[in-house]
Protein backbone atom coordinates (compact mmCIF):
# COMPACT_ATOMS: atom_id res chain seq x y z
CA UNK A 1 0.00 0.00 0.00
CA UNK A 2 1.06 3.58 -0.61
CA UNK A 3 1.24 6.19 2.12
CA UNK A 4 -0.94 9.30 1.89
CA UNK A 5 0.18 12.32 3.89
CA UNK A 6 -1.28 15.49 5.29
CA UNK A 7 0.32 18.85 4.54
CA UNK A 8 1.88 18.96 8.02
CA UNK A 9 3.37 15.49 7.61
CA UNK A 10 4.98 16.41 4.29
CA UNK A 11 6.36 19.62 5.77
CA UNK A 12 7.85 17.59 8.64
CA UNK A 13 9.58 15.25 6.19
CA UNK A 14 11.03 18.11 4.15
CA UNK A 15 12.14 19.96 7.28
CA UNK A 16 13.86 16.84 8.63
CA UNK A 17 15.67 16.28 5.33
CA UNK A 18 16.87 19.90 5.23
CA UNK A 19 17.90 19.87 8.90
CA UNK A 20 19.93 16.70 8.37
CA UNK A 21 21.92 18.32 5.58
CA UNK A 22 20.60 15.74 3.11
CA UNK A 23 19.30 18.49 0.82
CA UNK A 24 18.63 22.24 0.79
CA UNK A 25 15.27 23.89 0.34
CA UNK A 26 16.44 25.41 -2.94
CA UNK A 27 17.42 21.97 -4.24
CA UNK A 28 14.00 20.57 -3.35
CA UNK A 29 12.32 23.48 -5.12
CA UNK A 30 14.44 22.95 -8.24
CA UNK A 31 13.67 19.24 -8.29
CA UNK A 32 9.97 19.95 -7.84
CA UNK A 33 9.90 22.38 -10.74
CA UNK A 34 11.72 19.94 -12.99
CA UNK A 35 9.31 17.21 -11.95
CA UNK A 36 6.35 19.34 -12.97
CA UNK A 37 7.81 20.06 -16.40
CA UNK A 38 8.58 16.38 -16.92
CA UNK A 39 5.02 15.42 -15.92
CA UNK A 40 3.49 18.02 -18.24
CA UNK A 41 5.45 16.77 -21.22
CA UNK A 42 4.67 13.15 -20.36
CA UNK A 43 0.96 13.94 -20.17
CA UNK A 44 0.87 16.14 -23.27
CA UNK A 45 3.77 15.03 -25.53
CA UNK A 46 2.73 17.47 -28.23
CA UNK A 47 3.84 20.33 -25.95
CA UNK A 48 7.39 19.00 -25.93
CA UNK A 49 7.62 19.28 -29.70
CA UNK A 50 7.56 23.07 -29.92
CA UNK A 51 7.37 26.41 -28.19
CA UNK A 52 4.06 27.57 -26.79
CA UNK A 53 2.62 30.21 -24.53
CA UNK A 54 2.25 29.39 -20.83
CA UNK A 55 0.70 31.34 -17.99
CA UNK A 56 2.19 30.58 -14.57
CA UNK A 57 0.32 31.73 -11.46
CA UNK A 58 2.56 31.93 -8.40
CA UNK A 59 1.40 32.35 -4.83
CA UNK A 60 2.91 33.81 -1.65
CA UNK A 61 4.53 30.59 -0.35
CA UNK A 62 6.94 27.90 -1.43
CA UNK A 63 4.38 26.56 -3.90
CA UNK A 64 4.86 29.84 -5.71
CA UNK A 65 8.61 29.18 -5.64
CA UNK A 66 8.01 25.89 -7.47
CA UNK A 67 6.01 27.87 -10.03
CA UNK A 68 8.90 30.28 -10.62
CA UNK A 69 11.18 27.28 -11.32
CA UNK A 70 8.66 25.92 -13.84
CA UNK A 71 8.42 29.32 -15.53
CA UNK A 72 12.21 29.56 -15.82
CA UNK A 73 12.57 26.04 -17.23
CA UNK A 74 9.88 26.65 -19.85
CA UNK A 75 11.52 29.94 -20.86
CA UNK A 76 14.82 28.13 -21.27
CA UNK A 77 13.05 25.86 -23.78
CA UNK A 78 11.97 28.89 -25.80
CA UNK A 79 8.42 29.16 -24.50
CA UNK A 80 6.59 32.47 -24.22
CA UNK A 81 5.89 32.51 -20.47
CA UNK A 82 3.81 35.06 -18.58
CA UNK A 83 4.37 34.93 -14.83
CA UNK A 84 1.99 36.39 -12.26
CA UNK A 85 2.45 36.75 -8.51
CA UNK A 86 -0.33 36.91 -5.95
CA UNK A 87 1.05 38.67 -2.89
CA UNK A 88 4.04 40.79 -1.93
CA UNK A 89 7.37 39.69 -3.40
CA UNK A 90 9.19 41.08 -0.35
CA UNK A 91 7.29 38.67 1.91
CA UNK A 92 8.05 35.50 -0.02
CA UNK A 93 9.85 32.72 1.93
CA UNK A 94 13.63 32.83 1.36
CA UNK A 95 13.86 30.01 -1.21
CA UNK A 96 10.81 31.21 -3.13
CA UNK A 97 12.28 34.72 -3.08
CA UNK A 98 15.51 33.44 -4.69
CA UNK A 99 13.54 31.85 -7.52
CA UNK A 100 11.38 34.95 -7.89
CA UNK A 101 14.53 37.01 -8.44
CA UNK A 102 15.77 34.47 -11.01
CA UNK A 103 12.45 34.65 -12.79
CA UNK A 104 12.49 38.45 -12.83
CA UNK A 105 15.93 38.24 -14.40
CA UNK A 106 14.36 36.47 -17.39
CA UNK A 107 11.35 38.76 -17.79
CA UNK A 108 8.57 40.62 -16.07
CA UNK A 109 6.65 39.12 -13.15
CA UNK A 110 3.31 40.88 -12.95
CA UNK A 111 0.78 41.24 -10.17
CA UNK A 112 -2.34 39.12 -10.44
CA UNK A 113 -4.46 42.20 -11.03
CA UNK A 114 -5.48 42.93 -13.69
CA UNK A 115 -6.28 39.29 -14.45
CA UNK A 116 -4.14 37.37 -16.95
CA UNK A 117 -5.38 36.85 -20.47
CA UNK A 118 -5.41 33.13 -21.25
CA UNK A 119 -6.10 33.56 -24.96
CA UNK A 120 -3.35 31.96 -27.00
CA UNK A 121 -1.92 30.12 -24.00
CA UNK A 122 -1.59 26.35 -24.22
CA UNK A 123 -0.62 25.70 -20.60
CA UNK A 124 -1.78 27.18 -17.30
CA UNK A 125 0.28 26.34 -14.21
CA UNK A 126 -1.47 26.77 -10.86
CA UNK A 127 1.23 27.38 -8.25
CA UNK A 128 -0.89 29.70 -6.14
CA UNK A 129 -1.39 27.89 -2.84
CA UNK A 130 -0.66 24.16 -3.11
CA UNK A 131 -1.06 22.35 0.20
CA UNK A 132 -0.90 25.57 2.18
CA UNK A 133 -4.46 26.80 1.59
CA UNK A 134 -6.44 26.94 4.84
CA UNK A 135 -9.37 29.18 3.89
CA UNK A 136 -11.62 30.21 1.03
CA UNK A 137 -9.85 31.57 -2.03
CA UNK A 138 -9.22 35.32 -2.19
CA UNK A 139 -11.78 37.21 -4.24
CA UNK A 140 -9.25 38.03 -6.95
CA UNK A 141 -9.08 34.32 -7.82
CA UNK A 142 -12.81 34.23 -8.61
CA UNK A 143 -12.13 35.91 -11.92
CA UNK A 144 -9.42 33.37 -12.75
CA UNK A 145 -11.83 30.52 -12.09
CA UNK A 146 -14.49 32.07 -14.30
CA UNK A 147 -11.96 32.66 -17.08
CA UNK A 148 -10.61 29.09 -16.82
CA UNK A 149 -14.12 27.70 -17.45
CA UNK A 150 -13.99 29.05 -21.00
CA UNK A 151 -11.36 26.49 -21.98
CA UNK A 152 -11.06 22.73 -22.36
CA UNK A 153 -7.90 20.67 -22.01
CA UNK A 154 -7.54 20.72 -25.81
CA UNK A 155 -7.24 24.49 -25.81
CA UNK A 156 -5.69 25.19 -22.40
CA UNK A 157 -4.15 22.41 -20.32
CA UNK A 158 -4.21 23.18 -16.59
CA UNK A 159 -1.55 21.75 -14.29
CA UNK A 160 -1.70 22.28 -10.52
CA UNK A 161 1.38 21.97 -8.32
CA UNK A 162 0.55 19.87 -5.23
CA UNK A 163 -3.16 20.79 -5.06
CA UNK A 164 -5.66 22.68 -7.24
CA UNK A 165 -6.31 26.08 -5.67
CA UNK A 166 -9.45 25.92 -3.57
CA UNK A 167 -9.00 22.34 -2.36
CA UNK A 168 -8.04 21.34 1.19
CA UNK A 169 -5.07 19.00 0.96
CA UNK A 170 -5.94 17.18 4.18
CA UNK A 171 -9.58 16.41 3.44
CA UNK A 172 -10.22 16.83 -0.29
CA UNK A 173 -12.99 19.23 0.59
CA UNK A 174 -13.51 22.51 -1.20
CA UNK A 175 -13.56 25.63 0.88
CA UNK A 176 -17.24 26.13 0.18
CA UNK A 177 -20.37 24.05 0.49
CA UNK A 178 -20.16 21.77 -2.57
CA UNK A 179 -18.13 20.94 -5.65
CA UNK A 180 -18.72 23.62 -8.26
CA UNK A 181 -16.51 25.60 -10.63
CA UNK A 182 -17.01 28.79 -8.62
CA UNK A 183 -14.78 27.77 -5.70
CA UNK A 184 -11.88 25.85 -7.24
CA UNK A 185 -9.40 26.25 -10.07
CA UNK A 186 -10.10 22.84 -11.57
CA UNK A 187 -7.05 21.03 -12.88
CA UNK A 188 -6.45 18.53 -15.68
CA UNK A 189 -3.20 17.31 -14.10
CA UNK A 190 -1.99 17.64 -10.53
CA UNK A 191 1.69 17.01 -9.80
CA UNK A 192 2.76 16.35 -6.23
CA UNK A 193 5.97 15.09 -4.70
CA UNK A 194 7.12 11.86 -3.00
CA UNK A 195 3.68 11.06 -1.52
CA UNK A 196 0.15 11.88 -2.60
CA UNK A 197 -2.00 13.73 -0.08
CA UNK A 198 -5.15 12.51 1.63
CA UNK A 199 -7.09 15.23 -0.18
CA UNK A 200 -6.24 13.83 -3.58
CA UNK A 201 -8.34 10.74 -2.84
CA UNK A 202 -11.16 11.97 -0.59
CA UNK A 203 -14.33 13.96 -1.15
CA UNK A 204 -13.99 16.44 -4.05
CA UNK A 205 -10.27 15.81 -4.56
CA UNK A 206 -10.49 13.49 -7.58
CA UNK A 207 -13.00 15.68 -9.44
CA UNK A 208 -10.89 18.79 -8.88
CA UNK A 209 -7.44 17.26 -9.43
CA UNK A 210 -7.87 15.66 -12.87
CA UNK A 211 -5.03 13.16 -12.95
CA UNK A 212 -2.52 12.67 -10.12
CA UNK A 213 1.18 12.25 -10.81
CA UNK A 214 3.61 11.74 -7.92
CA UNK A 215 7.18 12.77 -8.74
CA UNK A 216 10.24 11.96 -6.68
CA UNK A 217 12.34 14.83 -5.37
CA UNK A 218 14.97 12.50 -3.94
CA UNK A 219 13.88 12.17 -0.32
CA UNK A 220 14.75 9.06 1.67
CA UNK A 221 11.45 7.34 2.49
CA UNK A 222 12.87 5.41 5.45
CA UNK A 223 14.06 8.65 6.98
CA UNK A 224 10.68 10.15 6.14
CA UNK A 225 8.89 7.56 8.22
CA UNK A 226 11.25 8.26 11.12
CA UNK A 227 10.33 11.93 10.80
CA UNK A 228 6.66 10.93 11.08
CA UNK A 229 7.26 8.95 14.24
CA UNK A 230 7.30 5.42 12.88
CA UNK A 231 4.49 3.02 12.06
CA UNK A 232 0.89 4.08 12.69
CA UNK A 233 -0.31 0.73 14.06
CA UNK A 234 1.62 1.25 17.29
CA UNK A 235 -0.38 4.34 18.21
CA UNK A 236 -1.91 4.71 21.63
CA UNK A 237 -2.71 8.35 22.37
CA UNK A 238 -5.44 10.33 20.61
CA UNK A 239 -3.08 12.92 19.12
CA UNK A 240 -0.87 10.21 17.62
CA UNK A 241 -3.87 8.41 16.14
CA UNK A 242 -5.00 11.54 14.32
CA UNK A 243 -1.52 12.08 12.90
CA UNK A 244 -1.11 8.46 11.74
CA UNK A 245 -0.26 7.89 8.10
CA UNK A 246 -3.21 6.91 5.91
CA UNK A 247 -2.63 4.05 3.46
CA UNK A 248 -3.94 3.97 -0.10
CA UNK A 249 -5.01 0.45 -1.07
CA UNK A 250 -3.41 -0.02 -4.47
CA UNK A 251 -3.06 -3.74 -4.92
CA UNK A 252 -3.65 -7.22 -3.65
CA UNK A 253 -3.33 -7.34 0.10
CA UNK A 254 -1.37 -10.35 1.26
CA UNK A 255 -1.98 -12.03 4.59
CA UNK A 256 0.18 -14.97 5.69
CA UNK A 257 -1.52 -18.00 7.21
CA UNK A 258 -0.73 -21.58 8.21
CA UNK A 259 2.90 -21.25 7.14
CA UNK A 260 5.11 -18.22 6.64
CA UNK A 261 4.99 -17.03 3.03
CA UNK A 262 1.74 -18.81 2.19
CA UNK A 263 -1.34 -16.81 1.15
CA UNK A 264 -4.57 -17.52 2.96
CA UNK A 265 -6.41 -17.12 -0.34
CA UNK A 266 -4.50 -20.12 -1.64
CA UNK A 267 -5.90 -23.59 -0.84
CA UNK A 268 -2.96 -25.46 -2.35
CA UNK A 269 -1.63 -26.32 1.13
CA UNK A 270 -4.50 -28.79 1.52
CA UNK A 271 -6.85 -29.25 4.44
CA UNK A 272 -10.64 -29.66 4.28
CA UNK A 273 -13.64 -27.36 4.13
CA UNK A 274 -13.56 -26.46 7.83
CA UNK A 275 -9.86 -25.60 7.51
CA UNK A 276 -10.98 -22.64 5.42
CA UNK A 277 -13.70 -21.46 7.74
CA UNK A 278 -17.47 -21.70 8.15
CA UNK A 279 -19.39 -18.48 7.48
CA UNK A 280 -22.98 -18.02 8.65
CA UNK A 281 -25.15 -15.45 6.88
CA UNK A 282 -28.47 -14.56 8.51
CA UNK A 283 -31.35 -13.93 6.12
CA UNK A 284 -34.68 -12.14 6.20
CA UNK A 285 -38.13 -13.63 5.80
CA UNK A 286 -40.00 -14.89 2.72
CA UNK A 287 -39.44 -12.74 -0.35
CA UNK A 288 -36.59 -10.87 1.34
CA UNK A 289 -33.72 -13.31 1.01
CA UNK A 290 -32.08 -12.05 -2.18
CA UNK A 291 -29.61 -9.75 -0.43
CA UNK A 292 -28.44 -12.44 1.99
CA UNK A 293 -28.13 -14.98 -0.84
CA UNK A 294 -25.78 -12.59 -2.66
CA UNK A 295 -23.85 -12.11 0.58
CA UNK A 296 -23.54 -15.87 1.00
CA UNK A 297 -22.35 -16.35 -2.57
CA UNK A 298 -19.73 -13.67 -2.05
CA UNK A 299 -18.44 -15.41 1.08
CA UNK A 300 -18.30 -18.73 -0.75
CA UNK A 301 -16.56 -17.37 -3.85
CA UNK A 302 -13.87 -15.62 -1.83
CA UNK A 303 -12.91 -18.97 -0.36
CA UNK A 304 -14.80 -19.73 2.85
CA UNK A 305 -14.81 -23.53 3.09
CA UNK A 306 -18.44 -23.67 4.11
CA UNK A 307 -21.24 -21.10 3.98
CA UNK A 308 -24.62 -21.52 5.64
CA UNK A 309 -27.65 -19.29 5.21
CA UNK A 310 -29.67 -19.06 8.42
CA UNK A 311 -33.33 -18.44 7.55
CA UNK A 312 -36.74 -18.26 9.25
CA UNK A 313 -38.67 -21.55 8.85
CA UNK A 314 -41.16 -19.90 6.49
CA UNK A 315 -38.36 -18.96 4.07
CA UNK A 316 -36.69 -22.37 3.97
CA UNK A 317 -38.34 -23.67 0.79
CA UNK A 318 -37.83 -20.42 -1.12
CA UNK A 319 -34.10 -20.41 -0.38
CA UNK A 320 -33.73 -24.15 -1.00
CA UNK A 321 -35.02 -23.58 -4.52
CA UNK A 322 -32.36 -20.92 -5.14
CA UNK A 323 -29.25 -22.40 -3.55
CA UNK A 324 -27.01 -25.40 -4.09
CA UNK A 325 -23.48 -24.93 -2.75
CA UNK A 326 -24.70 -22.73 0.10
CA UNK A 327 -26.17 -24.75 2.97
CA UNK A 328 -29.38 -23.89 4.80
CA UNK A 329 -30.35 -23.84 8.46
CA UNK A 330 -33.79 -23.05 9.81
CA UNK A 331 -33.64 -20.66 12.77
CA UNK A 332 -36.98 -19.82 14.33
CA UNK A 333 -35.63 -17.25 16.76
CA UNK A 334 -32.51 -15.78 18.38
CA UNK A 335 -32.50 -18.49 21.06
CA UNK A 336 -32.16 -21.11 18.32
CA UNK A 337 -29.19 -19.21 16.89
CA UNK A 338 -27.52 -18.90 20.30
CA UNK A 339 -27.99 -22.61 20.98
CA UNK A 340 -26.46 -23.58 17.66
CA UNK A 341 -23.48 -21.27 18.12
CA UNK A 342 -22.94 -22.69 21.59
CA UNK A 343 -22.92 -26.22 20.17
CA UNK A 344 -20.77 -25.58 17.09
CA UNK A 345 -17.56 -23.64 17.54
CA UNK A 346 -16.59 -24.27 13.91
CA UNK A 347 -18.70 -21.30 12.78
CA UNK A 348 -15.88 -18.79 12.45
CA UNK A 349 -17.65 -15.68 11.13
CA UNK A 350 -21.16 -14.29 10.84
CA UNK A 351 -22.90 -11.63 8.80
CA UNK A 352 -26.18 -10.02 9.74
CA UNK A 353 -28.13 -7.23 8.08
CA UNK A 354 -28.61 -7.63 4.32
CA UNK A 355 -32.39 -7.81 3.75
CA UNK A 356 -32.78 -8.88 7.36
CA UNK A 357 -35.45 -6.68 8.95
CA UNK A 358 -35.63 -4.15 11.77
CA UNK A 359 -38.27 -5.43 14.22
CA UNK A 360 -37.70 -6.34 17.86
CA UNK A 361 -37.36 -9.99 16.79
CA UNK A 362 -34.56 -9.04 14.41
CA UNK A 363 -32.87 -6.97 17.13
CA UNK A 364 -32.69 -10.10 19.29
CA UNK A 365 -30.65 -11.78 16.54
CA UNK A 366 -28.21 -8.85 16.46
CA UNK A 367 -27.69 -9.18 20.20
CA UNK A 368 -27.19 -12.94 19.88
CA UNK A 369 -24.54 -12.38 17.21
CA UNK A 370 -22.70 -9.84 19.34
CA UNK A 371 -22.85 -11.98 22.46
CA UNK A 372 -20.92 -14.78 20.74
CA UNK A 373 -17.87 -12.47 20.45
CA UNK A 374 -17.06 -14.13 17.11
CA UNK A 375 -15.95 -12.29 14.01
CA UNK A 376 -19.00 -10.56 12.56
CA UNK A 377 -19.98 -8.18 9.78
CA UNK A 378 -22.88 -5.87 10.60
CA UNK A 379 -24.40 -4.34 7.49
CA UNK A 380 -27.63 -2.73 6.27
CA UNK A 381 -30.55 -3.46 8.66
CA UNK A 382 -28.20 -4.53 11.45
CA UNK A 383 -26.72 -1.03 11.39
CA UNK A 384 -30.19 0.47 11.68
CA UNK A 385 -30.87 -1.73 14.71
CA UNK A 386 -27.59 -0.67 16.29
CA UNK A 387 -28.45 2.98 15.78
CA UNK A 388 -31.85 2.51 17.42
CA UNK A 389 -30.38 1.32 20.72
CA UNK A 390 -27.08 2.62 22.03
CA UNK A 391 -27.01 -0.13 24.66
CA UNK A 392 -26.86 -2.60 21.78
CA UNK A 393 -24.18 -0.43 20.20
CA UNK A 394 -22.17 -0.85 23.38
CA UNK A 395 -21.92 -4.62 22.83
CA UNK A 396 -19.72 -4.22 19.76
CA UNK A 397 -16.28 -5.81 20.11
CA UNK A 398 -12.94 -5.75 18.24
CA UNK A 399 -13.87 -8.67 15.96
CA UNK A 400 -16.76 -6.71 14.43
CA UNK A 401 -16.76 -4.85 11.11
CA UNK A 402 -19.37 -2.16 10.47
CA UNK A 403 -20.03 -1.28 6.80
CA UNK A 404 -22.17 1.88 6.64
CA UNK A 405 -22.92 4.03 3.63
CA UNK A 406 -23.33 7.78 4.28
CA UNK A 407 -26.93 7.57 5.49
CA UNK A 408 -26.22 4.67 7.82
CA UNK A 409 -23.10 6.38 9.10
CA UNK A 410 -25.18 9.46 10.00
CA UNK A 411 -27.63 7.32 11.97
CA UNK A 412 -24.86 5.45 13.79
CA UNK A 413 -22.64 8.44 14.50
CA UNK A 414 -24.86 11.56 14.29
CA UNK A 415 -22.44 13.92 16.02
CA UNK A 416 -19.53 12.86 13.82
CA UNK A 417 -21.63 13.04 10.66
CA UNK A 418 -22.92 16.49 11.58
CA UNK A 419 -19.36 17.75 11.95
CA UNK A 420 -18.42 16.25 8.59
CA UNK A 421 -21.42 17.93 6.96
CA UNK A 422 -20.43 21.40 8.14
CA UNK A 423 -19.06 23.69 5.39
CA UNK A 424 -15.28 23.69 5.16
CA UNK A 425 -14.42 27.26 6.08
CA UNK A 426 -10.88 26.80 7.31
CA UNK A 427 -8.20 24.18 7.04
CA UNK A 428 -7.24 21.56 7.67
CA UNK A 429 -10.91 20.75 7.23
CA UNK A 430 -12.53 17.83 9.05
CA UNK A 431 -12.29 14.88 6.68
CA UNK A 432 -13.89 11.52 5.98
CA UNK A 433 -10.66 10.01 7.30
CA UNK A 434 -11.04 11.94 10.57
CA UNK A 435 -14.69 10.91 10.81
CA UNK A 436 -14.04 7.20 10.19
CA UNK A 437 -11.17 7.09 12.67
CA UNK A 438 -13.34 8.75 15.30
CA UNK A 439 -16.20 6.37 14.55
CA UNK A 440 -13.94 3.31 14.86
CA UNK A 441 -12.62 4.54 18.20
CA UNK A 442 -16.16 5.18 19.41
CA UNK A 443 -17.45 1.79 18.23
CA UNK A 444 -14.40 -0.15 19.38
CA UNK A 445 -14.22 -2.04 16.09
CA UNK A 446 -13.37 -1.65 12.40
CA UNK A 447 -15.55 0.78 10.47
CA UNK A 448 -15.70 0.70 6.66
CA UNK A 449 -17.32 3.95 5.47
CA UNK A 450 -18.45 3.24 1.92
CA UNK A 451 -18.14 5.45 -1.15
CA UNK A 452 -15.94 5.93 -4.18
CA UNK A 453 -13.48 6.98 -1.48
CA UNK A 454 -14.14 4.10 0.91
CA UNK A 455 -12.34 4.75 4.19
CA UNK A 456 -11.52 1.89 6.57
CA UNK A 457 -10.31 2.47 10.14
CA UNK A 458 -9.67 0.46 13.26
CA UNK A 459 -9.89 1.77 16.85
CA UNK A 460 -6.10 2.04 17.26
CA UNK A 461 -5.95 4.69 14.52
CA UNK A 462 -4.73 2.71 11.51
CA UNK A 463 -6.63 3.87 8.45
CA UNK A 464 -6.71 3.18 4.72
CA UNK A 465 -8.55 4.43 1.64
CA UNK A 466 -9.84 2.17 -1.12
CA UNK A 467 -10.28 4.60 -3.98
CA UNK A 468 -12.49 3.69 -6.94
CA UNK A 469 -11.43 6.87 -8.71
CA UNK A 470 -8.95 8.08 -11.32
CA UNK A 471 -7.73 4.98 -13.20
CA UNK A 472 -9.61 2.65 -10.81
CA UNK A 473 -13.03 4.18 -11.34
CA UNK A 474 -15.82 1.59 -11.25
CA UNK A 475 -19.10 3.52 -11.64
CA UNK A 476 -20.96 0.25 -12.27
CA UNK A 477 -20.75 -0.47 -8.53
CA UNK A 478 -23.55 2.05 -8.04
CA UNK A 479 -26.14 -0.71 -8.31
CA UNK A 480 -28.52 -2.26 -5.80
CA UNK A 481 -26.97 -5.12 -3.87
CA UNK A 482 -23.30 -4.40 -4.46
CA UNK A 483 -22.84 -3.63 -0.77
CA UNK A 484 -24.39 -7.00 0.13
CA UNK A 485 -21.73 -8.75 -1.93
CA UNK A 486 -19.01 -6.68 -0.24
CA UNK A 487 -20.35 -7.80 3.13
CA UNK A 488 -20.05 -11.39 1.91
CA UNK A 489 -16.47 -10.88 0.77
CA UNK A 490 -15.52 -9.50 4.20
CA UNK A 491 -17.34 -12.31 6.00
CA UNK A 492 -15.66 -14.97 3.90
CA UNK A 493 -12.23 -13.56 4.65
CA UNK A 494 -13.01 -13.31 8.35
CA UNK A 495 -14.07 -16.96 8.25
CA UNK A 496 -10.74 -17.83 6.67
CA UNK A 497 -8.82 -16.15 9.47
CA UNK A 498 -8.16 -12.62 8.25
CA UNK A 499 -7.98 -9.95 10.96
CA UNK A 500 -10.97 -7.57 10.69
CA UNK A 501 -9.00 -4.63 9.30
CA UNK A 502 -7.22 -6.72 6.69
CA UNK A 503 -10.45 -8.51 5.76
CA UNK A 504 -12.17 -5.18 5.14
CA UNK A 505 -9.23 -3.80 3.14
CA UNK A 506 -8.79 -6.90 0.99
CA UNK A 507 -12.49 -7.37 0.36
CA UNK A 508 -13.03 -3.76 -0.68
CA UNK A 509 -10.10 -3.91 -3.10
CA UNK A 510 -11.35 -7.16 -4.66
CA UNK A 511 -14.87 -5.73 -4.84
CA UNK A 512 -13.65 -2.88 -7.06
CA UNK A 513 -11.47 -5.20 -9.12
CA UNK A 514 -14.46 -7.45 -9.85
CA UNK A 515 -16.45 -4.46 -11.07
CA UNK A 516 -13.58 -3.25 -13.25
CA UNK A 517 -13.08 -6.73 -14.66
CA UNK A 518 -16.74 -7.12 -15.60
CA UNK A 519 -17.30 -3.56 -16.87
CA UNK A 520 -20.49 -1.82 -17.98
CA UNK A 521 -23.72 -3.72 -17.56
CA UNK A 522 -22.68 -5.08 -14.17
CA UNK A 523 -25.38 -6.11 -11.74
CA UNK A 524 -24.66 -7.22 -8.21
CA UNK A 525 -25.10 -10.93 -8.96
CA UNK A 526 -22.12 -10.69 -11.33
CA UNK A 527 -19.62 -9.55 -8.71
CA UNK A 528 -18.99 -12.81 -6.86
CA UNK A 529 -18.83 -14.81 -10.08
CA UNK A 530 -16.17 -12.45 -11.43
CA UNK A 531 -13.81 -13.29 -8.56
CA UNK A 532 -12.27 -16.39 -10.21
CA UNK A 533 -11.21 -14.29 -13.19
CA UNK A 534 -9.69 -11.66 -10.90
CA UNK A 535 -7.85 -14.35 -8.96
CA UNK A 536 -6.42 -15.80 -12.18
CA UNK A 537 -5.15 -12.37 -13.21
CA UNK A 538 -3.53 -12.12 -9.77
CA UNK A 539 -1.84 -15.48 -10.39
CA UNK A 540 -3.66 -17.31 -7.62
Amino acid sequence: MTKLLTAAQMRAIEAAAIASGEVTGLELMERAGRGVVEAVFAEWPELQAGSFKAVVLCGPGNNGGDGFVVARLLKERGWDVEVFLFGDAEKLPPDARVNYVRSVGMGEVRALTPLPDFDGARLLVDALFGTGLTRALPQVVDGLIAERRRYTVDTLAVCAIDMPSGLCSDSGRLFGTRLNPEVCLMSDLTVTFEFARVGHYCADGPAASGKIVVKSIGLDHKSAMVALGGRPNSLTDKKAKKSAVVQLIEGYLYTPAFKQGESILDKSHGGHKFTHGHALILSGGPGKGGAARMTARGALRIGAGLVTLGVPPAALQENAARLDAVMLRSLKDADALSAWLHEDDRISALCIGPGFGTTTRHADFVEAVLETKRAAVLDADALTLLAQDKARFGKLHPKCVLTPHAGEFARLFPDIAARLAEPATKGPAYSKVDATREAAAQAGCVVLYKGTDTVIAEPQGRCSINSAQYGRAAPWLATAGSGDVLAGFITGLLARGFAPMRAAETASWLHVECARSFGPGLISEDLADELPKVFRVMGL
